[in-house]
């Protein structure tokens, strides 16, 4: 699970640098070297940019693991869906051909 803590680590330490990034703006405001009004701007584009960024970086770390998933040429969902069927529609008929050869011994 190493690339889900590298992730995880990530994403919290995005969350506390948005913390800290409030925190530092609220002592800007209280020292009076913001108004309230820029304090909350440059909260909210702080906020916007960092949403931005884990948006890209979750995006990356998709494409990151499909194509590796890719790479490992693993069967899909769909896959195993279609063999299931496959299976089930052999199953059935070697069920009916059993049946014939069961039935024809029977009347011997």
């Amino acid at each position: 699970m190493a690339i889900f803590d590298t992730v995880r680590n990530a994403l919290l330490a995005g969350l506390g640098m948005q913390q800290k990034v409030k925190e530092f703006i609220d002592e800007l405001v209280k020292k009076g070297e913001l108004s309230e009004s820029q304090g909350s701007k440059l909260v909210k584009e702080w906020s916007e940019k960092a949403e931005k960024g884990t948006d890209q970086f979750t995006k990356s770390i998709s494409e990151a693991l499909t194509k590796a998933l890719n790479k490992m040429n693993l069967p899909t969902k769909d896959d195993v869906e279609k063999l299931n069927k496959k299976i089930q529609a052999l199953s059935g008929r070697v069920k009916k051909i059993e049946g014939v050869k069961e039935g024809e011994e029977q009347e011997e």
